[in-house]
């Protein structure tokens, strides 16, 4: 396996979305200048990733037939390298977890890598899909607030919406969606949007400034994800559909930059947001889906 077939099993650009979750949940628990906040957001990447080679190493069979030109059905990656690779991934986001944040994190991260692989090997094509792919997103922001998960409830909750509408979408990649699903999707988009602008609007304790920026981008997020996603009810082939999931998965950065805005953690929510033009030139030469 060469570093080109690698990148392309673990959707490698992929990952660019995921420290904002656990910087999210970092910034809600009060812990955004600790000295190990870096961690988790390292601990997240090693179990995405992780989880992109368990996905491919579950779906092989499927992919040989509807996604030929992936590693696995391509006989660039064997399903044992992958199986392997994902596992060690897993297990390494645990570990480091664990160095920097002790059981408390632990406590996070190993139901966390539990979900990523029954995701992946059991429910991904269930009706409940969607709700454990979820949920893996909604505990990797309270991973970034492991010792006291309380206080980032409300992003991680956010983040868990938006990443269910997001997978619920995603089923249609290959034949396209239908109007129940896109319309879930966008709805669901359009009121993650509206709940983080009001929670920011209603924090009397929270500095004007820091409250106008979370507003500013809630409604950028709502705008940039809710225009793809309704696309899709007009137009609700597999294109349109692949179009919307890579603007729903960059837009996430988005909707993390209003939760880190609203705490105040302005150079983070930047730096997140910075993320976004980044993604979306390499989703030009990876996929991130």
């Amino acid at each position: 396996m060469n570093s080109r077939d690698l990148v392309e099993l673990l959707r490698l650009p992929a990952a660019l979305t995921v420290p904002g979750d656990s910087l999210a949940g970092a910034a809600h628990a009060g812990r955004s200048r600790a000295s190990r906040v870096w961690a988790m957001p390292v601990a997240s990447a090693l179990m995405y990733w992780g989880g992109m080679a368990l996905n491919d190493w579950a779906d092989s069979d499927v992919d040989a037939v509807e996604r030929p030109e992936r590693p696995i059905p391509s006989g660039r990656v064997t399903p044992e390298m992958a199986l392997g690779t994902g596992t060690a991934l897993c297990l390494g986001g645990v570990l480091v977890s664990l160095v920097a944040g002790g059981r408390a994190a632990a406590r996070v991260s190993i139901p966390l890598a539990a979900l990523i692989w029954t995701y992946d090997r059991y429910a991904k094509s269930t009706l409940v899909g969607p709700a454990v792919m979820a949920s893996t997103r909604g505990l990797d922001v309270l991973l970034g607030s492991a010792a006291a998960p309380a206080r980032a409830w409300q992003p991680a909750t956010a983040v868990t919406a938006h990443t269910a509408a997001v997978t619920l979408l995603s089923r249609g990649e290959v034949h396209g969606t239908d109007a129940c699903s896109a319309r879930a999707a966008t709805t669901t988009t359009a009121a993650v949007a509206a709940a983080t602008a009001l929670v920011a609007l209603a924090d009397r304790e929270a500095p004007v400034p820091h409250r106008v920026a979370a507003v500013a981008l809630s409604a950028g997020y709502g705008y940039v994800v809710c225009r793809a996603q309704a696309r899709t009810l007009r137009e609700p082939g597999a294109a349109s559909v692949r179009t919307a999931t890579g603007t729903g998965i960059r837009g996430l950065v988005i909707l993390q930059s209003a939760w880190l805005a609203r705490r105040g953690a302005l150079a983070q929510a930047a730096g997140v947001l910075a993320v976004g033009p980044a993604l979306r030139a390499a989703s030009k030469v990876v996929s991130p889906t």
